[in-house]
């Protein structure tokens, strides 16, 4: 286990992060398309051509797993997540081709302490996975929760 070397208070709004880029194969491509979006362009590099992408393209569910590689091995496991409620937004731009070279680019939006819980606090996220040519090929934007490093201090309202 990685020991924890970022905490909620570290997530400050424009905190970012980008990681070296993962290259896709088309044997990868077909691969996770069998198993999980077996449709033709992403399965069958024949049947891919006449398709309105005009070759073999990755699912955008495949690009997705891609981005929470990428965040894993960048930074993810050394932080103090404790899960996420899930994404506000998710948008595929361009198609991922065979050869491709992916990379995670991460920026804070917002940090929110818990209302509930003192030990905790959530942070909002935009996530853009950009192609070799520094192209937006997907966005995703949501949020985590993450312990504090210190917990918040109760608030004196007495007078």
């Amino acid at each position: 286990m990685t020991s924890i070397k970022y905490y909620w208070e570290d997530f400050t709004p424009d905190w970012q992060f980008e990681s070296a880029p993962r290259v896709l194969t088309s044997d990868e491509i077909m691969a996770f398309a069998r198993e999980y979006d077996p449709q033709s362009y992403h399965v069958d590099e024949e049947a891919a051509k006449s398709s309105p992408f005009g070759g073999l393209i990755a699912s955008g569910w495949q690009t997705c797993g891609v981005a929470m590689r990428l965040m894993c091995d960048g930074y993810l496991l050394q932080t103090s997540c404790i899960g996420s409620p899930g994404l506000d937004e998710l948008r595929w731009f361009k198609p991922v081709r065979p050869g491709d070279a992916l990379r995670l680019h991460s920026t804070v939006i917002e940090q929110t302490p818990s209302q509930k819980d003192p030990t905790r606090g959530t942070v909002k996220f935009r996530w853009d996975v950009l192609n070799q040519k520094n192209e937006v090929v997907c966005t995703m934007t949501g949020r985590q929760h993450y312990r504090r490093r210190t917990p918040a201090q109760a608030q004196n309202t007495t007078t």
